[in-house]
C-alpha cells in the first residue's frame, strides 16, 4: 500500500533562536476582537467570539530580518491587511476552562490576516460563506514563533503595522475584547485543539488596502516583527 502521489510536505514555522520547527496543524482566526475594529466594521456591541479557519499551508513564513514576498492574489482589487498576535498551541484539549487554557500556549508570533475584502463584502450580501475571501494561498504571513518560556505571558504589549513607513494600525494586546485564555476556552467548545494549532487572535482598527509595491512592517512588543512586500503576480 502506498500513496497514489507524493504526500504534500508539512507546513512548519521556525522557532526564534533555535533550529527547531513548529509543525502547523490548523489555523483558527478570531473575528472582530478589538472594539475599535468592530466599530470600523459596523458593529458596536460586545459579542461572543466567532471563528473562521485557514488551511495550514496558507502560512507564508517570514524569517527574522527578511522581507517576505507576497504575490498579489487573483480575483480581487481590494486586498486588505490585519496585523494580529498569533498564539501557538502545544497541547491536546477539548471543552477547557479559561483557567486551564494558559497551559495550552506553547508560544507566540506576529501574523497578518490577509483578506480579499471585495469578495467578502459581495459574499456577505448574498448570504454565502466567505471562505474564499480569507483562505486563499499565502493568506497567513507569520513571523518565527517565540517560545512561551522566552516571551512569558503576552497579556499586554503594543501591536502595530506600518505601510510604506506610515503607521496604519496601533493598539495594545490588552485591549482585545476576548483575551488569549478566553479565546482558547471558547474555541475548545467547538474543536478538539491539538499541538500545532495556530490562533490569529484578531486585529486592531486601521485595516486598509494594499497594492503591489507596498511594504508592510508590523510587530507585537515582546514577541517579534515581520516585514512583507506585495509584489505583482
Amino acid at each position: 500500500m502506498g500513496y497514489v502521489f507524493a504526500a504534500p510536505g508539512q507546513a512548519v514555522v521556525p522557532v526564534v533562536g533555535t533550529t527547531d520547527l513548529f509543525p502547523v496543524h490548523r489555523i483558527y482566526c478570531v473575528g472582530r476582537n478589538y472594539a475599535e475594529h468592530a466599530r470600523e466594521m459596523g458593529f458596536s456591541e460586545r459579542e461572543p467570539p466567532f471563528f473562521f479557519a485557514k488551511p495550514a499551508d496558507a502560512v507564508l513564513v517570514i524569517a527574522e530580518g527578511a522581507v517576505g514576498k507576497l504575490p498579489y492574489p487573483p480575483e480581487t482589487s481590494d486586498l486588505q491587511y490585519e496585523v494580529e498576535l498569533v498564539v501557538a498551541l502545544g497541547r491536546h484539549g477539548r471543552a477547557n476552562s479559561a483557567q486551564e487554557a494558559a497551559a495550552f500556549v506553547w508560544g507566540y508570533a506576529v501574523g497578518v490576516d490577509l483578506t480579499r475584502r471585495d469578495l467578502q463584502a459581495s459574499l456577505k450580501k448574498q448570504g454565502r460563506p466567505w471562505e474564499i475571501s480569507k483562505s486563499f494561498d499565502l493568506s497567513a504571513p507569520i513571523s518565527a514563533i517565540r517560545a512561551g518560556r522566552d516571551a512569558g505571558r503576552v497579556d499586554n504589549g503594543r501591536i502595530w503595522l506600518d505601510v510604506n513607513g506610515e503607521r496604519r494600525q496601533e493598539s495594545d494586546v490588552s485591549k482585545m475584547i476576548w483575551g488569549v485564555n478566553e479565546i482558547i476556552e471558547h474555541l475548545s467548545r467547538y474543536f478538539a485543539l491539538a499541538p500545532g494549532d495556530l490562533i490569529f487572535s484578531g486585529t486592531p482598527a486601521g485595516v486598509g488596502a494594499v497594492v503591489p509595491g507596498d511594504v508592510l512592517d508590523g510587530g507585537v512588543d515582546g514577541v517579534g516583527r515581520l516585514s512583507l512586500e506585495i509584489v505583482s503576480a
